[in-house]
This record gives structure tokens, sequence and C-alpha cells, in this order.
């Protein structure tokens, strides 16, 4: 049989699909963007055939229909990384959260979290027949390898990425023709301390650097900073719209990468339309499942591996919390260690996280002398290197827990470092 005829023969209508689903099998979707959300709003429109379907993802940029209070009993959400659309149900207790670095969410799909059914976003197949995963590599192909049933969205509007990113018919269980536009994220709005903040990063990036650049205003406020830099290079779990700009300006070539030189190797990507279409067809972008590219084993054969990342609260001694307010989970571990220790393996590697001074209009400040009570530390104190406010650059590695204190507060909010000096020096017996 050819592909063409195998793949005639797996056509469903979405409708049709969603009944393969059964009560108490394990559901993956596909990540962020690339969630397939005109299959996943047919699942949850057939709630009521199912009873306790467990619903894994990440970020999720779907309506998360299957979150909402009405769904309790015959959806369960099991997220590994929260956003706006799952927090308010795994806070109620309607659903549950499972931390991992993000490396290694797909060895969790292939043995802790066995998959029943995964749901995928995929782009039209090529001639030969192969589909490719477009904006979402990451967990979602070695989801789709480990999964007993595959449920694919074909859809026009999905880009043709390159890279470790084919699924072919043939392994594909049930095909659903759907064009829906790919989630665009608007551009951030970056002010006046996002700037600051990106400008003190680029003090700290240099020619021929290899970057990893998280989404956001601070992310995007560093590549402002960037356009005089010759020979960048990108090895990041994702990209957005700013890089794309660099690229063209010839900021970003992947000239001096020594470890897959030329080219801008990548798990999953968000933005607008710019980016998708940027990378349909790119041969400099190659997309990869993410325990490749988020491998601190992998990412550390990159020299002068810089990564940039943010944080909610760094404590004193360099404790960081980017994932939790006090004992409520606000996202998730995500790939911030997975490069913060790649870095560490860099020949010439930094890592940086970066986060304005202040919270909730500047009435509350992210640097404290102890992490909120019941708050997770994502990265501890001894993987921490740099961090950056918009008041300037702290190096905690290498040095004492004394000396930490003094950097931090050097670049609190100037509206706090009274209060944090006295704080600081109770703590180290200096009154």
């Amino acid at each position: 049989m050819s592909w063409k005829d195998d793949y005639k023969s797996k056509l469903r209508t979405a409708e049709e699909a969603v009944k393969y689903i059964k009560s108490g099998d394990r559901v993956v979707l596909g990540h962020a963007v690339g969630e397939p959300v005109y299959l996943v709003g047919k699942m949850v429109e057939n709630y009521k055939d199912y009873k306790d379907v467990e619903i894994c993802n990440m970020v999720a940029m779907g309506a998360s229909g299957f979150a909402k209070p009405e769904m309790k009993g015959h959806f369960r959400p099991n997220s590994l990384f929260l956003g706006g659309g799952t927090r308010d149900c795994i806070g109620s207790g309607q659903g549950d959260f499972t931390p991992s670095f993000f490396y290694q969410v797909p060895e969790l799909f292939r043995t802790t979290l066995p998959v029943d059914v995964v749901l995928i976003n995929v782009s039209t197949p090529d001639e030969n027949g192969y589909c490719s995963f477009g904006v979402s590599c990451d967990y979602t192909k070695p989801c789709s390898e480990a999964a007993k049933l595959v449920i694919a969205q074909v859809n026009s509007s999905m880009p043709r990425t390159l890279g470790d990113s084919f699924i072919h018919v043939s392994d594909i269980d049930i095909i659903v023709e759907q064009d829906t536009p790919i989630t665009e994220l608007g551009l951030p709005k970056i002010g006046e301390t996002e700037k600051a903040i990106g400008e003190n990063c680029a003090k700290l990036i240099n020619d021929g650097d290899t970057l990893q650049l998280g989404i956001g205003a601070i992310p995007d406020a560093v590549l402002l900073f960037l356009k005089d830099k010759r020979d960048l290079g990108i090895h990041s779990e994702m990209i957005s719209d700013g890089v794309v700009e660099l690229v063209e300006a010839g900021v970003v070539t992947c000239k001096n990468k020594n470890f897959n030189k030329g080219k801008m190797v990548i798990g999953f990507l968000m933005g607008t339309k710019r980016l998708y279409d940027f990378a349909n067809n790119n041969s400099m972008i190659s997309m990869n499942p993410i325990d490749y590219v988020n491998d601190p084993r992998i990412i550390g054969q990159n020299d002068n591996l810089v990564s940039i990342n943010s944080a909610l609260q760094v404590d004193f001694m360099g404790q960081v919390c980017s994932e939790s307010v006090g004992l409520k989970q606000f996202s998730g571990i995500g790939g911030q260690v997975d490069f913060i220790r790649g870095a560490s393996f860099s020949k010439g590697g930094k890592s940086i996280l970066a986060f304005p001074s202040t919270a909730k209009g500047g009435t509350i400040s992210k640097i404290v002398p102890l992490l909120t009570e019941g708050s997770a530390v994502t990265t501890s104190r001894t993987d921490v290197d740099y961090i950056v406010t918009e008041y300037g650059i702290a190096k905690l590695k290498g040095n004492t827990l004394r000396e930490r204190a003094k950097q931090l507060i050097n670049i609190a909010h100037p509206n706090f470092r009274e209060e944090l000096e006295k704080e600081r020096k109770i703590r180290f017996k200096e009154v």
C-alpha cells in the first residue's frame, strides 16, 4: 500500500477520532502553540462519554476546556508546567502538577507516565509521506513515538520545520484534516525597566557566544542591545520573533558555533506568523526533541553558551524560586535548570537569571532574606551564577553567602535596600 492510500484509510472526522479515547486513558496534548486546538475542542465536547481521563501537557495555549470546574470527574489534568488555563484547576485540587526538568519529560512519557493517546498538530505530508511537527517538536515527537494511539490533526497552516522533526503517515493511527491558524502571541511591551535589564544582560554577552533565551519582555529587551554583536549562535528550548530580527540583521549567524555549526538548535517556537513563516523550510533551523536540546550534557558541548531565564524570587543565599508563590504553584521548572547546568558544563559558559527588582507595582521586593514559606527552590544556591535586575549585575557563583547578600542588595530596588541591609547584618552577626 502506498503512503497516500494509507493516509486515506486513516481519515476520520474529529468527532469520530475522539471516540477512540476511552475512560481512564492518559491523553497527552501537543505542546504550547503546537496544541491541536480543534481536536482538543472536540474531545471536550465529547466529555460526557469519558470518566477519569487524565490530560497531560505543559504550556497550554488553547482554551483548556478540560480544566473547567464542570469537567470534574470527566477529565483530570496533570500538568508539568502551569499556565493561565490550568492554574486555577490545579490550585483547586481538581488537577495535579508533576514537577520535572524539561529534558526528562520525554523519558517520563516512556516510563512512569505511559501514554495511551497523543493528540498532535502536524503539517501536511511531503512527497514521501512525512509530516513535520512544525512549531512543537520538544516532548511532542518523543511522546508520539511512545503512545499506543496517535491522533493527528493535519494542518496546512503548520510550517514545515526541519531537523529531527518528522513523523511518517505510517506511524499515525488516525488522521483528521483541519486547517486552523497556529496560535500567535502578541509582541510583549518593553518598558524602561525591561530595557535596563536587557542592557545589563547584554554586557555579559560577547561576539560569537551561543544563546538560550526564554520568552517575554526581558528576553526581547536583551535582543535590542545585541545589534552591535557579531556571529551569535542559538541553542535554545524555544525562540520568538526577536531572533528573526537578529538573523535578518546578520547578528545571529551560528558561524562561530563549535557544535551544530551553522544551525539554530530549537525545541519549540512561540511568536507571531512572522516567526512561523521564517521557520518554514528554513535549513538554518534544526528542530529537535527536548531530551536532546535541553540535555545539559548536550548543551555543554556548545562553547560560550549563555543562558538567560527569569525568576520570581531570590534570597540572600542565592536560592531561586521561579515557579511558585509560597505553596501556590504558578508555572513550572521548564528548562531553566537544564540550561543553567548545561552552561556550567560549557567552556566559557554563563547562566543569567534576569528579572525586575520588584513585583506588584513596586510594593514587593523580589530580592528577599528568605524565600516565602512554602516556595519551591527551582535553582539551587550552588547552581546559580549571575543575577541581573534593572539596577545591575550580581555574580554569585564562587562567592560566600555574606558576599552574595551584599551583591544582591546592591541590585535590589532602592526602596528596599535599607531594610534588606538590616536583615543582612542580623543574618551575618554584624550587629
